[in-house]
């Protein structure tokens, strides 16, 4: 399965269905805190590559996003993702 990033901004009330089988996140991208509830349908989603699905998608995850998440330099997330892109 292609590792594909799949983007939506989210206002009050809306829903958002992530795709069986691939990596997901949440980013607040607004200025005030954020609530959000999350259900599973499976208690077996299968298996998914972290690695590839976060440095190898399609189009690429921001940079940014990952130095924030891993709490990293930015330096570090460029490294890692040129070792997908080969």
């Amino acid at each position: 399965m292609k590792n594909q990033l799949f983007t939506k901004t989210l206002n009050p009330g809306d829903v958002f269905v992530f795709p069986e089988g691939l990596i997901h996140f949440q980013f607040n991208v607004g200025k005030t805190n954020a609530v959000a509830f999350a259900g599973f349908g499976s208690q077996n989603p299968g298996v998914i590559t972290i690695a590839n699905a976060v440095f190898g998608s399609d189009p690429l995850i921001s940079a940014d996003v990952l130095a924030k998440a891993f709490q990293v330099d930015k330096k570090v997330i460029d490294l890692l993702e040129a070792q997908f892109l080969k």
